[in-house]
């Protein structure tokens, strides 16, 4: 109050080049991009990789992490101020990194602060479950027996570490629970497939976009790679919203499982209600904690089934919606 213009300038002046109003600065050495190097391990060939940062925390720590370990890496959207794709890689199309990538092995995206991380493969963005599901091919190759993933993940993932002789423990949507389940059932590596998101315990506990994309560049030559990708695009899964005032989830949810009941044998309630309709096919309904919508999500290996059951459950949410408000 009482200041003008020119003062102003002034204060805001001298707080910012006066460094002892904020403190000491310090140049903190990380040794993130070593140890993340120890346990992705040597690896054969050189692929050649594009990174798309997104204009995020990823900008320089992903590109030297994948040239230590033996890429060619080529990186895009580096630049801070200006990207060309939204911050979320899991629903852009990823345009410039698919132009990139065609001949390239793999391309990888970033979210803004690089804990999702989505790949494109033999020019095609994939499913954000891919990242996670190949996550897991190699905690399998490190010798991993125990993994947690989210009640959204696709089931093929389950599928391939149970042929593989490991356990899976499921748990709610979200880092922190993947993370709390991985740490109850002593499990060393899980994820969301939704996010995208691979935690390997044994370098954080949290979901580590730029380690998982070493790891996945360390498995491309193997048989074990394709063998995953080839699984799951057997498998088709739908992810989809319907807009629903929060105000009315709960009443809406309490709906739902009375009808789901009925209608399904196996109605799991971990999180949302969660319809097993066999061993490849399912659906799941889920209230959102942030947005006023709905999340319905279903997976089948039949195209038909999946899209029957998704537009079955749908009407059924929106049916039952329209009965409350």
């Amino acid at each position: 109050s009482g200041i003008n213009n020119k003062q102003l300038d002034t204060v805001i002046k001298e707080q910012v080049t006066n460094k002892s109003k904020i403190g000491t600065e310090h140049y903190i050495k990380s040794d993130y991009i070593d140890d993340a190097a120890k346990i992705i391990g040597k690896i054969s060939g050189t692929p050649k990789v594009t990174v798309d940062v997104g204009g995020g925390a990823a900008k320089t720590v992903s590109s030297e992490l994948l040239k230590k370990i033996g890429c060619d890496v080529n990186t895009i959207n580096d630049d801070l101020v200006s990207s060309s794709r939204g911050p979320d890689p899991t629903t852009d199309q990823l345009e410039k990194l698919v132009s990139n990538t065609k001949d390239r092995d793999i391309g990888f995206a970033f979210d803004l602060d690089a804990d999702r991380l989505v790949t494109v493969i033999d020019g095609e963005k994939k499913m954000p479950d891919v990242t996670l599901g190949l996550g897991i091919v190699k905690a399998l190759e490190l010798g991993y027996k125990n993994f947690v993933l989210s009640q959204d993940t696709s089931v093929s993932i389950e599928r391939h570490i149970k042929q593989k002789g490991g356990t899976v423990f499921h748990s709610e949507v979200g880092e922190a629970n993947v993370a709390e389940k991985m740490i109850s059932t002593k499990s060393k590596a899980g994820g969301e497939g939704s996010s995208g998101g691979f935690i390997l315990s044994d370098f954080n506990y949290c979901r580590d976009g730029i380690l998982t994309s070493g790891l996945i560049a360390s498995i491309m030559t193997k048989d074990s790679f394709r063998e995953m990708l080839t699984l799951m695009e057997n498998y088709h899964l739908i992810r989809d919203k319907i807009e629903c005032d929060s105000k009315y989830h709960d009443e809406l949810m309490k709906i739902l499982y009375d009808k789901m009941k009925e209608k399904y044998a196996n109605l799991q309630t971990l999180d949302g209600l969660k319809a097993i309709i066999d061993e490849d096919s399912w659906v799941l309904v889920r209230k959102s904690n942030t947005e006023n919508i709905i999340r319905v999500s279903a997976e089948s290996n039949s195209l038909e089934m999946v899209r029957n059951i998704h537009l079955e459950i749908k009407e059924l949410v929106k049916q039952s919606y329209e009965k409350i408000k």
